[in-house]
């Protein structure tokens, strides 16, 4: 196995970013001497983002490339973009996540939970892929959660058209699930190519995920803030999984503050997690094609 010393000098591209764990990650990178580059909808949250990670670290290195990940055509320019502009790619952390209290369809016609949770970060691994085994060593880090406990996928209504409750939920956990059996999928076909996969659990964090689906989640998750870890202690793990060397000899992992831990049974479920490669690489097709 190749030495990885660090992440010092390596490009890192990370989604969600702007706010939250992945802004508290992207300024403890930076302060560790990443060549960051942020993926954002919003231009001026990038903005803010990029501000505050050079004000914390002087010097830094920050990018940013514009992308919608609920959209799979914004997601393919991106992963060009980032190609022509970076001739290595040594870190893809897809940290992004959303929560939705009501269905709704993104603008390729997938709810958007699936869409930004599960799907965004599987297109953008996969386009991305090629540049990274050829800038090994290289690692692949996602966002999981431990509301995946108790989800099962719904390969028999992956749309969610008559699934849906609970504000969402359900669905969130079952989207959290397919990450870690991603990750299960992703490190299997990465063996022996010097790029590994793993996943992890923040904790539940005091950010403003959840803030934008009604007052009612607004008031659950103030109320619930005394009790929550900060941004900083959530992105402890990720940053670990980028950085250190101790975690390049797991693949396929899933952790929570620094330690493998075993996931759920319906996440280490290796023919599942086969299918859903499977599934998701059908839906794309679907996307680009016009069809779904």
């Amino acid at each position: 196995m190749q030495t990885w010393g660090g992440v010092a000098g390596k490009r890192v591209l990370i989604t969600g970013a702007t706010r939250g764990i992945g802004l508290a990650a992207a300024v403890e990178l930076a302060r560790r001497g990443a060549q960051l580059t942020l993926v954002a909808r919003s231009e001026a949250r990038a903005v803010a983002a990029v501000r505050h990670i050079q004000a914390a670290t002087r010097g830094a290195s920050v990018d940013v490339l514009a992308a919608d990940l609920a959209s799979q055509a914004s997601i393919r320019q991106l992963a060009l973009e980032a190609q022509a502009r970076y001739p290595t790619i040594q870190v893809l952390i897809n940290n992004a996540g959303a929560i939705y209290a009501r269905r709704q369809v993104g603008p390729d016609g997938i709810e958007l939970t699936w869409a930004v949770n599960h799907l965004a970060p599987f297109l953008l691994t996969t386009l991305l892929l090629q540049r990274m085994t050829a800038s090994t060593p290289a690692r692949i880090v996602t966002t999981s959660s431990d509301a995946h406990e108790g989800a099962r996928i719904p390969f028999d209504d992956l749309n969610a058209q008559r699934s849906w409750g609970g504000f969402g939920f359900p669905r969130y956990g079952q989207t959290k699930l397919a990450n870690i059996l991603f990750t299960v999928e992703l490190a299997r076909r990465l063996a022996g190519t010097g790029v590994t996969a793993n996943c992890f659990h923040p904790g539940f964090v005091a950010t403003h995920f959840n803030r934008n689906n009604g007052l009612l989640m607004r008031i659950g998750m103030a109320l619930s803030r005394p009790f929550a870890r900060s941004a900083a202690k959530g992105a402890e793990t990720l940053v670990w999984l980028v950085d250190s060397e101790a975690a390049g000899d797991t693949s396929g992992g899933y952790f929570f503050d620094e330690h493998p831990v075993t996931p759920s049974a319906a996440a280490q479920d290796r023919e599942a997690a086969k299918r859903l490669w499977q599934v998701s690489e059908e839906e794309i097709l679907a996307s680009a094609d016009g069809h779904t």
